[in-house]
C-alpha cells in the first residue's frame, strides 16, 4: 500500500493512458525528423567537424599550436576538462541517488541526464589525452604488460588516479543508462513497421519481453548500479581535484578542495540538465512530461549547491587570510584584483550572486528565466576552473618567471567543436532513443498522474476518507 497526498503537484498532466504515454514518447523515435533537428544537427555537425580539424591540426603541428608556456602548462585544455567533468557529474546523480532515495520526479529527466553524462565524458576525454602531445602512446597510462622495461605508470600521481577513475565512471554510467534503456528499446522494437529497425532495436532489447522475472532482474540491476554509482559520483571529482590539492602552487593546496569540487560539478551538471530538458520539452512536446514542478525541483538543489560554492569561495579567502601566508594571501588578491580580474568577478557574479535569484517562487518556476540561469551558471563554472588553473599558475613563487596566457584559435576552435560534438551526440540520441523513461513513467501514473490523482480524491472523499492522503496499491 503507498499512500500519497492528492495536494503533492501531479507529475504526469493531462488525461494520459498507458498507451497515450507510449505514443507521446515514442513519437520523436518513429516520426521522420524535423526540419528543426536537421538545422541544429548540421550546425553542431559542422561545428564538432570544425573542432576535430583544430584536433588533427595540434597532433599534426604539435602543443606548440596551443598558447601554452613553460609557466603556465595548463591553460584551456585542462580548464575544459574539468568544466566536462563536472558536467558529467549530475545526470548519474539524478539517476542514481535519486533512485535510491526513490525520488519519483527523477522519472522525468533522468534518461537524458544519463546520456548526458556519457556524452559529456567523452568530451573530458578529449582534453588530457591530446594534452599529452604524443596521443599515440596514451595507452602507457594503463598498467599493461609489456617486455619494454619498466614502463609503468606512476601510481603515485594523482592524475593516474583520474584515468581510474573516470574510466570506471564511465563504464558504470553507461551499463546503467543502457540497463534503464532496455524495456523502451523493446518498447520501440514491437512498434517498428520497418524490418531494419525491429532487427536493430531487437538486437539492442536483448531479447526483452517484459516478464515477472526480466522486470525483476532489471529492477536488482538498476539498483545494484545504482549503490555503485554513488560513490563514485562523489570520487571521480574528488580525485580531479586532487590533481590540484596534492601540489603546492598558491591557491591550489588545500584541503576544501574536494567537497568544493564536488558541490561545483554538481552544481554546473544540473544546469547543464536544465538546459537540455527546456530544449527537449519545447522540441519535442513534452511540457505535461518534464513539468514546471520537475524545473521548479532542479532549481532547488541549484540553489543548494550554489550556495555550498559560495561558501566555498567565501572559506578560501579567509583560509588565506588566517594562514597569513603572503604567498597564498596574493595568489587570492591577484584573482580578484590581478589581470585576470574578469574572470574572478565573473565567477562570482555568475556562480554566488545569481542563483540566489531562485530564491523567489515565481522566478524557480520560469522556464525562460529557468534557461537564461542554466547558460549563466555554465558560464560562471567555466570561469571557476579558468580562475582556479590560470590564475594560479601565471604568478607563482618567483616572479622572473611570471608569464601571462592567452589561448590561441586552435584551443578555443577545440573547446569550440567539443560542444559541438556534445550537441551532435545528444541529438542523435535524441531521435533513435526515446528521452523519456517511457516504462518508468508508466510505472509511477497510477500514484502521480494528474487524472488518477483526482479520481482517488474524488473516490475517497465519497466515502469519508481523508481528503489529503489517497491510498493506492502499487
Amino acid at each position: 500500500m503507498h499512500a500519497e497526498s492528492y495536494l503533492r503537484p501531479p507529475l504526469i498532466q493531462g488525461s494520459k493512458t498507458y498507451l497515450q504515454i507510449t505514443e507521446d514518447i515514442s513519437r520523436s523515435v518513429e516520426a521522420k525528423p524535423s526540419r528543426s533537428w536537421w538545422i541544429a544537427t548540421t550546425i553542431a555537425a559542422t561545428v564538432m567537424s570544425w573542432g576535430l580539424f583544430c584536433i588533427a591540426w595540434t597532433v599534426w603541428f604539435g602543443i606548440g599550436t596551443w598558447g601554452l608556456n613553460r609557466t603556465i602548462g595548463w591553460g584551456w585544455d585542462i580548464t575544459n576538462f574539468v568544466w566536462w567533468i563536472g558536467i558529467g557529474h549530475a545526470g548519474t546523480l539524478i539517476s542514481a541517488i535519486l533512485l535510491l532515495f526513490r525520488q519519483k520526479w527523477r522519472t522525468g529527466v533522468n534518461r537524458a541526464a544519463e546520456a548526458m553524462t556519457i556524452f559529456a565524458v567523452i568530451c573530458a576525454a578529449l582534453f588530457p589525452v591530446f594534452h599529452m602531445g604524443r596521443v599515440w602512446l596514451a595507452f602507457f597510462n594503463l598498467p599493461y604488460p609489456n617486455s619494454r622495461g619498466p614502463v609503468w605508470p606512476n601510481f603515485n600521481s594523482p592524475l593516474m588516479w583520474d584515468v581510474f577513475a573516470i574510466s570506471t565512471y564511465f563504464t558504470v554510467s553507461l551499463m546503467f543508462w543502457y540497463t534503464g534503456l532496455i524495456p523502451d528499446i523493446a518498447t520501440i522494437r514491437d512498434r517498428a513497421k520497418s524490418k531494419i529497425a525491429k532487427w536493430a532495436y531487437g538486437l539492442l532489447s536483448f531479447g526483452w519481453v517484459g516478464s515477472a522475472k526480466h522486470w525483476q532482474r532489471h529492477e536488482m540491476l538498476s539498483l545494484v548500479l545504482a549503490g555503485i554509482s554513488t560513490p563514485l559520483v562523489l570520487s571521480v571529482h574528488t580525485i580531479v581535484s586532487f590533481d590540484f590539492a596534492t601540489s603546492v602552487i598558491p591557491g591550489w593546496h588545500t584541503t576544501i578542495f574536494p567537497p568544493y569540487f564536488v558541490a561545483g560539478a554538481i552544481f554546473s551538471g544540473f544546469a547543464m540538465v536544465l538546459t537540455l530538458m527546456i530544449l527537449t520539452r519545447k522540441v519535442l512536446n513534452l511540457e505535461q512530461y518534464i513539468t514546471l514542478d520537475h524545473i521548479e525541483s532542479m532549481n532547488k538543489i541549484i540553489v543548494l549547491t550554489g550556495s555550498i560554492v559560495g561558501c566555498a569561495y567565501l572559506t578560501e579567502l579567509f583560509t588565506a587570510w588566517y594562514s597569513q601566508n603572503p604567498y597564498e594571501q596574493y595568489a587570492f588578491a591577484n584573482r580578484a584584483l590581478g589581470p585576470y580580474w574578469w574572470s574572478y568577478w565573473g565567477m562570482m557574479t555568475c556562480n554566488v550572486i545569481s542563483p540566489q535569484l531562485f530564491w523567489v517562487r515565481k522566478l524557480r518556476r520560469s522556464v525562460w528565466f529557468t534557461f537564461f540561469m542554466s547558460i549563466v551558471i555554465n558560464c560562471g563554472m567555466w570561469f571557476e576552473r579558468f580562475v582556479i588553473i590560470v590564475t594560479s599558475l601565471h604568478r607563482d613563487y618567483v616572479p622572473s618567471s611570471w608569464a601571462m596566457y592567452s589561448p590561441t584559435w586552435v584551443e578555443i576552435s577545440i573547446y569550440v567543436g567539443s560542444i559541438g560534438l556534445f550537441f551532435t551526440a545528444f541529438l542523435i540520441f535524441a531521435k533513435t532513443m526515446p528521452v523519456i523513461a517511457m516504462a518508468e513513467i508508466r510505472h509511477i501514473m497510477k500514484t502521480s498522474g494528474e487524472a488518477q490523482k483526482k479520481a482517488a480524491h474524488a473516490h475517497g472523499k465519497a466515502h469519508g476518507h481523508d481528503p489529503h492522503i489517497v491510498p493506492q496499491t502499487i
